[in-house]
């Protein structure tokens, strides 16, 4: 009971000070997760942790750091990338001047990356709009600098690498023609409000992580943020059970397309 209290505690003071909800994330994942954490520098409890975390910016920023999940790699699942290329976007851009794009929780850049490339290719990343966003400012960062190593390229068609990164002492930078054309930004999906009038929405392999509670939010949100028509591209492990509650319908495999009101 004491200990359920000191964690339920530490929750309290971290949405107090950084507005990140951890009781919207499944609390069985995520205590495990900072309890290995926490004890990694020898706290014996979550309010030691705290008031190491209070004094101490590298130790907050690793624990936001443990508390995302930042594993990406690009154009992954790339069959589901193929349909978006084949398919979706280009229907898109036979009734739209521009394209309106946003990368939700995207880690350290692959994702939004990926979409730029697809556009590249589509002859469409002049007249589109990409944003991308992560709850973690240092992921960010590396999003920003966009150099990765050679494992994250594995799926990348051939072309692709050959045209869109330059390799340097040991990673792969990707193009500055990609890099210009993807605006980061730092967002909290839980806590803050969400542009409007996007075409296409991708979240994947984030919301496995949230409650049953935090998802209906979301995905209440994300419709209210597409276009009618507009697409939310999901991960493999997240499909969506009675999407038309949330104003959805299913368009193909992992994509839900937003249905006028």
């Amino acid at each position: 009971m004491q200990q359920d209290q000191d964690f339920a505690q530490f929750i309290t003071r971290i949405k107090q000070k950084t507005d990140i909800d951890l009781s919207q994330y499944k609390e069985a994942q995520m205590k495990r997760r900072l309890t290995t954490l926490r004890m990694k520098h020898g706290y014996s409890s979550f309010d030691e942790y705290w008031k190491a975390i209070e004094k101490n910016r590298s130790l907050m920023n690793e624990f936001l750091d443990r508390m995302t999940i930042n594993v990406s790699e690009f154009y992954r699942n790339p069959s589901r990338f193929d349909v978006l290329q084949k398919r979706f976007l280009p229907e898109m851009m036979q009734t739209e001047n521009r394209l309106k794009i946003w990368s939700a929780a995207c880690s350290t850049g692959e994702e939004p990356y990926t979409l730029a490339m697809i556009l590249s290719e589509l002859g469409a990343l002049q007249r589109a709009t990409l944003l991308a966003t992560d709850l973690d400012a240092n992921v960010l960062q590396k999003a920003m600098e966009g150099s990765y190593l050679e494992r994250s390229l594995r799926d990348v068609p051939p072309v692709c690498r050959q045209k869109y990164f330059k390799q340097a002492d040991g990673a792969y930078r990707i193009a500055d023609q990609l890099k210009q054309h993807v605006h980061f930004k730092q967002q909290n999906l839980l806590h803050d409000a969400f542009d409007s009038g996007f075409d296409v929405i991708v979240c994947r392999n984030v919301m496995i992580y949230f409650t049953e509670e935090a998802k209906h939010l979301l995905y209440h949100k994300f419709a209210k943020a597409l276009k009618p028509g507009g697409l939310l591209f999901v991960g493999s492990t997240e499909q969506i059970f009675s999407p038309s509650q949330y104003g959805f319908e299913t368009a193909d495999t992992f994509f839900y397309r937003r249905v006028p009101a």
